[in-house]
């Protein structure tokens, strides 16, 4: 039984090259004769039409997979494009915002230069703080080398930061007035009236304010939004400088004096460049 079988059986691969032989023998005799009806129309309808469909769908399914292929690389690559262009226009971006930012903050620190020109000043960063959350205290880098000494007044923004306390060759260490040990003697600009003004490190947290207490204002002039300069009479602070805006006062309970809390005209928060005079006020005494 095996052995009939195996003989009786032809390989498809034969099968294969028999018809296309009679593929090609049908073409030839249609091509030889122009006969194009009867059997030989019907053998190309049934063999040859069918095979061509089947090599049409199978060259169309390699070309559309090609190019689906090809498209995918494409939009990958272009999209590595965009993404390397879209970080190089951020970097540029952030560049440019930097850049605008230390803009202004020389204009205002050249504003206030032209406000205080009768005093000499440096420039300098600042490259350090305290453990506080505000720049009470914080590191410049200019020293000696630089002209700089102990008891040197800053400023920034609008007016005081603070003192400087330490002076090293190439750096300095300056308390701001915001700072919990600092008390200045000041007085109000427009009726020169003294008072003290005493950093508070916790009430600038609470409400970005810091105390004033000893205001002599007997006739009651001194009103909220009123200037804070530094006064005359203070030991270490140069006169005129300003150090912030009143907000709120109330009569002490002696009845003599009124304490209340003011605005520093500095941002504490953002510290990052800042001018020293280059004098103290022993000097300039």
């Amino acid at each position: 039984m095996n052995r009939r079988n195996s003989r009786s059986s032809i390989p498809g691969n034969f099968i294969l090259i028999f018809l296309t032989i009679v593929c090609i023998v049908l073409l030839f005799i249609n091509y030889a004769t122009g006969f194009t009806g009867g059997p030989l129309m019907t053998v190309a309808n049934y063999v040859f039409v069918p095979m061509q469909r089947g090599m049409d769908y199978v060259g169309n399914s390699i070309s559309s997979s090609n190019e689906e292929a090809k498209t995918r690389s494409e939009l990958l690559e272009e999209n590595e494009q965009l993404r390397a262009q879209v970080d190089e226009l951020t970097t540029r971006l952030t560049d440019i915002q930097l850049q605008q930012t230390e803009l202004d903050e020389l204009l205002t620190l050249y504003d206030l230069d032209s406000t205080y020109k009768e005093y000499k000043m440096t420039g300098a960063h600042v490259i350090a703080r305290g453990m506080s959350n505000w720049f009470s205290t914080f590191t410049i880098d200019k020293g000696t080398s630089d002209g700089i000494k102990k008891d040197m007044n800053v400023l920034a923004g609008s007016g005081l930061v603070g003192i400087v306390t330490q002076a090293g060759q190439h750096y300095s260490t300056v308390r701001a007035v915001i700072d919990d040990t600092n008390n200045i003697s000041a007085m109000i600009l427009d009726t020169d009236d003294n008072c003290i003004v005493s950093g508070n490190l916790k009430m600038m947290t609470e409400s970005s304010m810091i105390a004033l207490s000893a205001l002599e204002d007997k006739e009651d002039k001194v009103k909220s939004g009123d200037a804070v300069v530094t006064s005359n009479i203070s030991d270490k602070y140069l006169p005129g400088l300003l150090i912030g805006y009143v907000n709120e006062l109330e009569i002490d309970s002696s009845g003599l004096t009124k304490s209340g809390t003011m605005t520093p005209v500095v941002d504490f928060k953002h510290l990052r460049d800042v001018l020293v005079i280059l004098e103290t006020k022993e000097t300039s005494d």
